[in-house]
């Protein structure tokens, strides 16, 4: 290959080693979660909502980095399921607040084993676990930071 297009070369793409990775993180995320009833990005909800227990969808929104043409059907699913509640603010309707349900809050105790087996997947050491989780951040960081200055 000529050199010029040296950096097209699939060895010297940072992203296509992340895209393996995630899709196959994916694979295995989404054999668990069938057992729950879950999608992964309805599980990334519920956990925001086991740490948060209610919200406001434009925090949902802004902490999980989901447009509300993605989470508005995603929080419909998950209220039909009984996980969560939505009610509008009487004083403002643009407003949608989110409230775990029990049986939500129950779901987790089911949901610690796909934690559990995913970090046997991975099979890191606590220490590099930790240095990968805050590079990846620090990409996400860079590029989000990017994309808003574009």
């Amino acid at each position: 290959m000529e050199l010029k297009y040296d950096s097209l070369t699939l060895k010297n793409q940072l992203c296509f080693p992340i895209y393996l990775c995630a899709k196959e993180i994916m694979r295995k995320y989404t054999k668990m979660l069938n057992e729950l009833n879950l999608t992964y990005t309805q599980y990334i909800v519920m956990m925001y909502f086991w740490e948060k227990k209610t919200s406001n969808v434009k925090d949902i929104s802004k902490t999980l980095l989901l447009d509300s043409g993605t989470l508005t059907p995603l929080l419909k699913k998950l209220e039909s399921k009984g996980f969560i509640t939505r009610v509008r603010r009487l004083k403002d309707e643009r407003n949608l607040d989110v409230t775990i349900t029990d049986k939500g809050l129950n779901l987790r105790k089911k949901a610690l084993n796909v934690s559990k087996n995913m970090a046997k997947c991975i099979d890191l050491p606590e220490e590099e676990a930790t240095m990968l989780y805050s590079l990846i951040y620090k990409v996400l960081l860079n590029v989000c930071k990017e994309e808003n200055n574009v």
